[in-house]
C-alpha cells in the first residue's frame, strides 16, 4: 500500500520569525488547548527538575493534541569544560535519555553530518518524507527508517545568547505530520524556546559556578551570598596539595606544556578527592585546597576519607610517573589538618573573590611546607590525627611559620 508524501512548507519559518499567523491554521476547537500547552511551558514545565521530564511531557501533550509525535530530541549548547553540548532523546516506547557531546573532531563531524549542521545555517525549518529521503542525505536517515518513521521535522531555536540549538520530531504514522500538525508545532515553538533558554540559562551559570568556585562556594552564591564580608564557617578536614620544585620544572617549558603538566597533575589528585565527598575550593598555581565536611556524628569520617584521597593521589602520581606521563618526575607534598574552613566574599566594589579563609587555612598551607623539609609526602596535625581512628607514627614538634606555638605532626603508619 502506498502513501501520498506528507504535506509541508516549501519555506518554513525560522523560529525567530513566528508572527501569530500559524494560529489561523489551528483547528477553533484546538485553540484552546495549544494556549494551555503554551501556559503548561512557561509554567510547570518551566519549573521541572530535569529537562528530559519537559521533553516528555511536551512530546505526550503533544499526542493529546493529535500530533503524532513519536519521537522527540533536543541539541542544547553547554557551557562546560568536558562537553560542548547535551542532547536528550524521547521516544514513546523508551523514554528519555541523556547524550553528552565531548569536545573534540568527533563531535565536530557528528555534527556536520547531522540535521542540525543544517538548520543552524539556513535558520528554516527543515522536514523530511523519510521515505523519498536518500540514505545519505544525513547519517540519522538510515536510523530513523530503521526505526520505522515516516516524517521527520528538525526546528531550530536560535537563543538570545546567540547559541544554535534545536528540536526534532519523527512520526510513524503513515501519514505523516498534517499542515494542522505543523501549525500547532509552529505555534508552540516560540514559547518552548524561550522556556528552554531560561533553563539553559540556569543550567549555564550553576555549571560555571560550580567549575570555578566549587559545590558549596557555588551554591552559596546562587542562594544570594555575594555581599562583600558574608562569611561562612564549616568545620571540616582541609587538605593541602603542592607539587615540589615547579618553578625549576616548568621553566624551560613552553606555556601550554606548563598546563598539560598541571592538568596531568591535577587528574592524580583530584578524582581521589571527589570520590571520597571532599571539595576541591581553590586552585593556586600547582597547589590545590581542599575540604571533606564533618556529617556532625562525631565518628571522625571526615579525616579517614580525606586520609584515604591523599593516599590514593599519592599512589596516582606514582604510576603516572612510572607510566612516564611528565616530562620528569613529579612529586607532592599534602598536609592534612582538622579545623574550621570559612568562605568569604573578599574584594573591592563589584569585583569579589569568593574564598576560603581562616587560620586553619592558613595553617594548613604553612604545615604542606614541611613536607620537603621533613622528607615526608604526607603530613597530618594533631589536631586531624584526633579524628582518626588508626595509630600514626608521630615526628615531634615543629615550627609553623606565623603560628606562635610549634605543632605535633604526624604521618601514616609505615605498615598501615
Amino acid at each position: 500500500m502506498s502513501h501520498a508524501p506528507p504535506p509541508h512548507r516549501s519555506h518554513p519559518l525560522p523560529t525567530a520569525e513566528a508572527d501569530g499567523s500559524e494560529a489561523g491554521a489551528i483547528p477553533i476547537g484546538l485553540f484552546r488547548a495549544c494556549v494551555a500547552l503554551r501556559d503548561w511551558l512557561l509554567s510547570e514545565g518551566a519549573r521541572l527538575p530535569e529537562s528530559g521530564d519537559l521533553l516528555a511531557g511536551l512530546a505526550l501533550r503533544l499526542n493529546d493534541l493529535g500530533v503524532p509525535v513519536d519521537r522527540a530530541t533536543t541539541a542544547i549548547d553547554a557551557l562546560h569544560s568536558e562537553y560542548t553540548g547535551v542532547g536528550r532523546f524521547w521516544t514513546r516506547e523508551g523514554g528519555v535519555s541523556l547524550r553528552l557531546f565531548p569536545h573534540g573532531e568527533a563531535s565536530d563531524r557528528a555534527l556536520a553530518t547531522s540535521p542540525f549542521a543544517h538548520i543552524y545555517a539556513t535558520r528554516e525549518w527543515l522536514l523530511l518524507d523519510l521515505a523519498e529521503t536518500p540514505d545519505d542525505r544525513f547519517t540519522i536517515i538510515p536510523e530513523l527508517k530503521a526505526g520505522g518513521y515516516r516524517h521527520y521535522v528538525a526546528i531550530p531555536l536560535f537563543f538570545t545568547n546567540g547559541t544554535n540549538n534545536g528540536v526534532t520530531f519523527a512520526t510513524r504514522s503513515p501519514r505523516g505530520f498534517s499542515n494542522e500538525n505543523l501549525a500547532i508545532l509552529r505555534f508552540i515553538v516560540p514559547t518552548l524556546s524561550a522556556v528552554m533558554e531560561m533553563r539553559g540559562l540556569n543550567t549555564r551559570l550553576d555549571q560555571v559556578l560550580r567549575i570555578y568556585v566549587g559545590d558549596g562556594p557555588h551554591q552559596a552564591i546562587l542562594s544570594g551570598s555575594i555581599r562583600r564580608g558574608q562569611v561562612e564557617r564549616i568545620r571540616s578536614a582541609i587538605l593541602f596539595a603542592d607539587m615540589r620544585g615547579y618553578t625549576e620544572l616548568t621553566a624551560s617549558l613552553a606555556p601550554e606544556a606548563s598546563v598539560d603538566l598541571l592538568n596531568t597533575y591535577f587528574d592524580c589528585l583530584v578524582p581521589p578527592i571527589e570520590s571520597e565527598g571532599g571539595e576541591v575550593l581553590k586552585y593556586m598555581g600547582d597547589g590545590l585546597l581542599a575540604i571533606f565536611r564533618e556529617t556532625g556524628d562525631g565518628l571522625g569520617g571526615a579525616a579517614q576519607s580525606a586520609l584515604t584521597a591523599a593516599q590514593t593521589a599519592l599512589r596516582r602520581l606514582s604510576e603516572a610517573n612510572a607510566a612516564g606521563r611528565f616530562p620528569a618526575r613529579i612529586a607532592a607534598g599534602i598536609a592534612l589538618h582538622h579545623g574550621e574552613a570559612a568562605y568569604g566574599n573578599v574584594g573591592s566594589g563589584a569585583r569579589l573573590d569568593f574564598t576560603v579563609i581562616g587560620r586553619d587555612v592558613n595553617l594548613a598551607s604553612r604545615l604542606a611546607k614541611l613536607n620537603k623539609v621533613l622528607g615526608e609526602p604526607l603530613l597530618m596535625s594533631k589536631p586531624f590525627v584526633d579524628f582518626l581512628w588508626g595509630d600514626p607514627e608521630p615526628l615531634g614538634s615543629h615550627p609553623l611559620d606565623g603560628f606562635s606555638e610549634a605543632m605535633c605532626l604526624y604521618r601514616p603508619a609505615r605498615n598501615g
